[in-house]
């Protein structure tokens, strides 16, 4: 797919997103939705009891940011030890390069996060996964 740089505004809806069965990714920038070079970033959402587990991204650094909804955060320390606290949202999380990490939303309610990974890239290699499935965009 061709890079679209002049789609600046882009709304979840606007892309398809990868589902999984512990929630769903839509893209909303990246090389291939708006022409984004140095890093790539969208919407996950978690439905209550789901999250993604323990996984890194090698060779790049991911930012979290909690918009909605209540869980508990693991991103291993230097030494691999897994260091968990409880978030909500306006909570930032960096996870350091390659770093292992995870997210379960503990909450009744949908959680939502904005992630960005620098990089870009690394999100792509979610499409190996054995439940990945299009989800396709619901437009505006």
């Amino acid at each position: 797919m061709a890079a679209k740089p002049e789609n600046n505004f882009v709304y979840p809806n606007d892309v398809d997103a990868f589902g999984f069965t512990w929630g769903k990714l839509s893209l909303t920038v990246a090389p291939e939705t708006n022409g984004a070079t140095k890093f790539s970033g969208g919407v996950v959402d978690l439905p209550p009891g789901q999250g993604h587990s323990r996984h890194n991204h090698p060779g790049a650094e991911e930012i979290i940011f909690v918009i909605s909804g209540h869980g508990q955060q693991m991103v291993e320390d230097p030494e691999g030890n897994p260091v968990t606290q409880n978030v909500g949202p306006g909570c930032t999380v960096f996870v350091p390069e390659s770093r292992f990490h995870s997210t379960l939303n503990t909450g009744s309610e949908p959680m939502e996060l904005f992630v960005v990974y620098s990089p870009a890239g690394p999100e792509l290699v979610l499409r190996d996964l054995p439940d990945f499935h299009i989800i396709p965009k619901a437009g505006r």
